[in-house]
């Protein structure tokens, strides 16, 4: 009796910092991380042999009184696009709702 074992290893990498990952579960998953290259920010890791670019897109309009995401430099941050040659995936970053009871 022949009996296989299943073993599923995947590399991830990060084309902004030098992180590198290596996991080994079978259902699909993908890695993130608070990324040096991007200040801080939480941003996904990428297959090995993938190319793309993942960048942070900054907030452009009117901050009032939410309390958005900020890089490690003060500056919001609306989300991390992460661009491929099939396509753009995009991780949102919401400012948080606040409110006063008075």
């Amino acid at each position: 009796m022949t009996v296989f074992a299943l073993h599923n290893e995947t590399r991830w990498s990060c084309p902004n910092c030098t992180l590198t990952q290596v996991t080994q579960e079978t259902e699909p998953h993908t890695r993130f991380h608070g990324c040096r290259g991007l200040r801080g920010l939480t941003a996904p890791m990428i297959r090995d042999g993938v190319r793309c670019k993942v960048e942070a897109v900054e907030r452009t309009d009117y901050v009032g009184r939410e309390t958005p995401q900020l890089d490690g430099d003060g500056r919001p941050v609306m989300a991390v696009r992460t661009t491929r040659d099939d396509g753009i995936d995009c991780a949102v970053l919401a400012p948080l709702a606040m409110g006063d009871l008075r």
